[in-house]
């Protein structure tokens, strides 16, 4: 039996999945809290405010499906840091670590860019991701100015380079 076809395979950004990385991203807002004008900024055109800033987009995709999907993007150049936004996964491939590998390829992507640090912004519902944050290697921090209502949690991940 081949099992290839249950491989989680992570790729980079592709024009030809922008509409799933809004519709992945809105239906797990949409789930726990409403959209803002922040999500439809950034979801609306990725490329314009996160692809074509030096910032990255990941999918997870199996069996050639978007499954899963998250962006780093750029905060800052002088020190280079990034923020971990938009990590949603499909309630039909939850339980798959998708959300930990298409966070942990962004997380290596910012080490290799030579990145001083990433940052988060959650909410304290949403305890699972609050773990998997923890488990990436996030440490929580003071909660100062955010775009989102929702946000209550914010977590950094700081690297010795």
């Amino acid at each position: 039996m081949n099992d290839t076809n249950n491989e989680v395979k992570i790729i980079s950004y592709d024009p030809q999945y922008k509409e799933a990385f809004k519709a992945l991203n809105e239906e797990w807002i949409r789930t726990f809290f409403k959209m803002e004008a922040g999500d439809y900024k950034l979801l609306d055109n990725p490329e314009e405010h996160i692809i074509n800033k030096d910032g990255h987009i990941v999918f997870a995709l199996l069996n050639n499906k978007p499954l899963g999907t998250c962006a780093l993007v750029k905060i800052s150049d002088q020190p280079l840091k990034f923020e971990l936004s938009k990590m949603a996964v499909s309630p039909e491939a939850q339980g798959k670590k998708i959300g930990y590998l298409v966070g942990k390829a962004l997380i290596e992507k910012a080490k290799e860019l030579g990145a001083e640090s990433v940052f988060l912004e959650t909410n304290s519902i949403l305890v699972p991701a609050i773990k998997l944050y923890e488990k990436l290697g996030f440490k929580h921090m003071p909660v100062s100015d955010s775009v989102y209502d929702r946000c209550d949690t914010q977590m950094l991940l700081e690297f010795n380079i």
